[in-house]
This record gives C-alpha cells, structure tokens and sequence, in this order.
C-alpha cells in the first residue's frame, strides 16, 4: 500500500501541483501564529509546550483515522494515505523555480535567472554569475528535494499510515516559522531541536540514496569528510553526499548584497554550471526510483513472508 500511495500522489502532483502559498499553508502558517500568540511566554517551557500542543494530537489524530478508515475497507484507507501525500510531499511544490533559472542559464539569460534565484531564496541575488546562480540553485533543489520529498517518504514508510509524513513536515514548518523568529528566545529552541532529531536518520538515508544513485566513491568521501562543516549537520550531510555524488562544487564563499558570506567548500570536481543543473534533476528521480524499488522489494517479501 505504501508504494501505491507514493506512485498515486506523486502523478497527482504532476499533474496538479499543491502551490507552496496555498490555502493549507496558509492554514498551517495561521495556525502556528496562533499557537505562538497564545503560549510564548519567553520560555523553554513554552516551547515545549507548543510544539507538543501543535503536533501530537494532529499526528495522532490521523494514525487513528487511518487505522479506523483501514478496518471500514483498506481501499479509504489508501485513499487517506494519497491524500496527505499529495499535500506534504512532491517536486513540483519547488521544481518550476529550479526549471526556469537552468533555462535562463542555459540561453545565457544570467538577469533572468538571477532574479529567478532570489524570489526563490528570499534573499538578494545581485552580483551572482552564471556559476554562483547555479551552484545555489543546486544547492537549493538538494535540500528541497530531501525536504519535500525523500525525508517525507522514510518517516511515511516508518510510522503507520500517513502520520509520518505529516509529523515530518509540520515539524519542518514549525522550526522554521518558530525557530527562525530571533525575538522568540528560547521558545524556539525546541522546536529546532524536535525537527534536528526527527531529520537525522532521514537526513543520512537520503544522503545514501543520493550515493547510490551517483558517484559513489566522491559522495561517501565528501559525507565524511565535509559535512560536519556546514553549520547545520544533517543538511551538511545531504549536500556533502549529493555535492560529491554530482562531481560538483557547492558551498563556498558567496556575495550576499555588498557583503560576502564565508560558507565551507562542499564536493569535489568541477565548478557548477547549467549541466550540472540537468545532472542534480537526474539524480533526483534516479535517488526517487531506487526509493521505490525498494519499497516494491520490501513489499514482495512481505507478501512472500
């Protein structure tokens, strides 16, 4: 059922894919401002409390529907499971702005893509290059991709139902809408580390899945030797594996406005262009099928079993 949930959301996806600022967002977004509005007092506590409040009766919840739903007839069950799928995981929530900066890119429109990049980070792209644009790019798809879709399918497959799934993205959301708010003090200290726990084993079986799907050797060699350089650990990983699985440079120094931004060199190879781009997109439905052989062969032997 898990397989099939997969395939089925992710051709819904493609199909019709979930905006990032849609109205489920926007829900999530008001509700978490509720919930921070109401019970950050300045605390650890308070975090705590909040976190726990916003995310164990939701996950809950679902687990108990899935489990009623599977006894009504498994077929409601499968259908729940498509569902919340479709609305926590796929490509097509970040891949448009990846698409549009490589072919800006690669028809040398550097304005375009430039602008592209910063829409897309949130953050100023002026005085970027062609390589600085797609080494960013690439580094953004990478971390998109272990977001939106690989860190969701393992705890999907590993907590029953579609409860996985959506404990790992609320927990995303919430350490960045809670953790990133440098007035929230330490209420925001445990929604961060809530998520670095959940994201460390998803965080490595992405990493090698990315291995096994690329340049084994460089990536395994860039994971051990570099990622415990990048400031947040378990995205350190990810990159280090996809940085040396591509054969690409990522990291490093980069203009931010008139500021330079001192970043730790990730992979190893050639400097990042516009194939490279077409190289990280490959990787990632490459990292994706292996994914799902998996499954289909975790699947048969239960069925065999």
């Amino acid at each position: 059922m898990s397989l099939v949930s997969l395939i089925a959301a992710l051709l819904i996806e493609q199909l019709q894919p979930l905006s990032k600022r849609g109205g489920i967002s926007i829900a999530i977004a008001r509700y978490a401002n509720f919930l921070e509005r109401q019970l950050n007092a300045g605390e650890h506590r308070h975090g705590v409390i909040a976190w726990l409040v916003a995310v164990v009766p939701a996950v809950v919840g679902l687990a108990v529907l899935y489990w009623l739903l599977h006894r009504v007839h498994p077929l409601l069950a499968l259908l729940l499971n498509v569902a919340v799928l479709y609305v926590t995981m796929g490509f097509r929530q970040f891949s448009h702005y990846f698409t549009d900066i490589h072919h800006a890119l690669r028809q040398g429109d550097v304005e375009s893509a430039r602008a592209t990049l910063a829409t897309w980070r949130g953050q100023s792209a002026d005085g970027l290059d062609a390589s600085d644009i797609a080494r960013l790019a690439i580094e953004e798809g990478i971390v998109a991709a272990h977001y939106h879709v690989f860190g969701v399918i393992v705890w999907f497959v590993l907590l029953p139902g579609p409860s996985g799934a959506l404990l790992y993205r609320l927990s995303l959301h919430l350490s960045k809408r809670w953790g990133g708010l440098p007035e929230a003090g330490p209420f925001r200290e445990f929604p961060r580390r809530a998520f670095a726990v959940l994201d460390w084993l998803s965080a490595r079986l992405t990493a090698a899945a990315f291995a096994v799907a690329g340049d084994f050797e460089d990536a395994v060699y860039c994971w051990r030797a570099q990622a415990h350089l990048w400031p947040d650990h378990n995205l350190g990983v990810v990159l280090a594996s996809g940085a040396g699985a591509l054969g690409v440079k990522l990291g490093m120094p980069i203009r931010a406005g008139h500021e330079l931004v001192d970043r730790p060199e990730l992979g190893v190879g050639d400097m990042a262009d516009a194939a490279f781009m077409e190289s990280a997109i490959g990787l990632g439905w490459r990292a994706l099928v292996m994914w799902m052989l998996l499954l289909l062969l975790l699947g048969f032997a239960s069925v065999v079993g």
